[in-house]
């Protein structure tokens, strides 16, 4: 019983000193932040921004927002009928980049019966620069907030320098190792803030180049062989 007795309170006493520990790091991660100064904020700001435009384009910016296996198998039915106004209602109905790329394709072809497909190609190849500009202006916001962090740091550094060299024509002499500090401080954890939250925003906006890259030529292929089929139903005609 005496045993148990013991176990428990020292199991009792390592979780009090892993709570009193945890706490104190949080305490000094809190302390450290505010030792950044008034620039911590716009870099807490900018950090949240990127960390939401990651999420959204890791949910957004995949291969099934461009085409699907089910729409191609009904487009490539609908062609083999000749039922284009049919192909134009199904494109409708889903918001794949393909899809939109064929509803332009597929509306200009019905309003001018007599258009050739070279012509139709280029609604289509239209429609499909459009799609891959917005697809490269959206990642480019994570490049453009990769490259204000490290700004912000680097001004949050030049003002702690300020209040540094500030300190060197303070009158109380006391205060000065203390002011000193700060000032220095400032200018370091600002600096590294901004590294930290650039480094992550720049790594992931050249996964996200690379993967648009990939939507770009996985939509190139999908609508050459839709406007390949279209080709040969309407000589078939």
């Amino acid at each position: 019983m005496k045993l148990i007795l013991s176990a428990a309170s020292l199991l009792a006493a390592v979780t009090t000193g892993f709570s009193q520990e945890q706490t104190a790091r949080s305490t000094d991660l809190w302390q450290i932040i505010q030792s950044g100064g008034p620039i911590m904020y716009p870099l807490g700001a900018i950090s949240v921004l990127g960390l939401t435009l990651i999420l959204v384009y890791l949910v957004t910016m995949n291969r099934g927002a461009v085409v699907s296996h089910r729409y191609m198998q009904g487009a490539d039915a609908l062609i083999r009928k000749g039922d284009y106004l049919g192909l134009l209602a199904l494109s409708n109905r889903h918001n794949q980049a393909i899809a939109s790329v064929m509803e332009r394709a597929l509306h200009f072809l019905t309003n001018n019966p007599a258009s050739s497909m070279a012509e139709v190609r280029e609604i289509a190849q239209a429609e499909g620069l459009r799609l891959a500009s917005l697809w490269n202006q959206r990642i480019s916001y994570l490049a453009d907030i990769g490259s204000i962090a490290p700004m912000l740091g680097l001004l949050g550094t030049v003002l702690g320098m300020i209040t540094s060299f500030t300190v060197v024509a303070n009158d109380v002499v006391s205060s000065r190792p203390m002011l000193l500090a700060g000032g220095v401080a400032e200018a370091l954890i600002t600096t590294a803030a901004g590294l930290v939250i650039g480094i992550p925003l720049m790594a992931a906006y050249a996964f996200f180049r690379g993967r648009v890259q990939g939507m770009i030529s996985d939509l190139e292929a999908a609508s050459t062989v839709l406007l390949a089929h279209i080709s040969v139903s309407r000589s078939n005609d």
